[in-house]
């Protein structure tokens, strides 16, 4: 456990962060305990994110930015306290989706993180590992902050029929997740195009990858195994996966039939009636 008296700021973003709000919650002349109840939060939460136990989400550090008339710092360092929490090898992809314009990938097994609920992903993270759930869980949330800017890039998303009947968590996950899905309908910046069993051979067996474009930097292309990620801006691999990914949009569903498709599996699989011409918030 870290004391507070010892909390080094250049010990980490998460460390970094604590150390301005003690500095400022000082400042203002305010208790743990005080700033709790001005920001409607518990004092004792406010001295674990103080002391770099617990992770700081946006909201909380809105409500005490304004408190404590920061500037907007807090919220400006929530992000990047939040991808220092995700795995080491994995943090440059969270940054090529913060910088990209556009982004293409491909998912024959799980939802992909950028569209996930928060139970489907601690589902997800919890599979071989449940130590630090929560922080993994905010963590993978926060990259979906990218979908809410004022202009996001725009998202294209080809999974394998499989991933609807892939039962992750339970089927109250499963019927959410899938209303998630459904919530990006008439989202023209976030596409959902679904690779049905029919296909057969495909241009994705070899496994799940993204390709990531930018304005004016070399497109990137990024695939994992269990344990690492690899990212390369080889233009004889992005022009493989990009040919890849063209003929896997050509051979999946539109994205009018996906959500046919998904409202379908909802039906049979989960017991949701969906009317077709609801429109789901996301």
């Amino acid at each position: 456990m870290t004391h507070i008296n010892a909390l080094d700021p250049g010990a980490s973003p998460l460390d970094y962060y604590g150390f301005e709000l003690r500095r400022y919650r000082e400042a203002a002349g305010l208790t743990q305990k005080q700033l709790g109840d001005i920001v409607n939060y518990t004092g004792s939460l406010v001295g674990q994110i103080e002391t770099a136990r617990k992770l700081p989400t946006p909201e909380f550090s809105e409500r005490v930015d304004t408190a404590l008339e920061t500037g907007g710092l807090l919220y400006r360092l929530v992000e990047l306290v939040m991808r220092s929490q995700l795995p080491a090898w994995f943090q440059q992809v969270a940054e090529l989706e913060a910088r990209a314009t556009e982004i293409c990938v491909f998912q024959p097994q799980l939802v992909h993180g950028l569209l996930q609920t928060e139970p489907y992903a601690r589902a997800v993270l919890s599979a071989v590992d449940d130590s630090d759930l929560d922080n993994r869980t905010a963590a993978r949330m926060a990259r979906q902050r990218i979908l809410e800017k004022d202009k996001p890039p725009v998202f294209w998303a080809v999974l394998s029929e499989a991933v609807l009947y892939h039962e992750v968590g339970d089927p109250e996950v499963m019927r959410n997740q899938l209303l998630r899905l459904l919530s990006f309908e008439r989202n023209p910046r976030v596409n959902i195009q679904v690779l049905p069993f029919k296909v057969g051979i495909h241009a994705g067996l070899m496994g799940a990858f993204n390709v990531f474009r930018f304005a004016g930097d070399p497109t990137i292309v990024y695939s994992e195994d269990y344990e690492t990620g690899h990212a390369t801006a080889n233009p004889d691999a992005v022009e493989s996966r990009s040919l890849r990914y063209d003929h896997l949009q050509a051979a999946a569903l539109s994205v009018k039939d996906s959500a046919t498709l998904i409202r379908h599996v909802m039906e049979e699989r989960y017991g949701e009636q969906l009317p077709s011409d609801r429109r789901p918030v996301a």
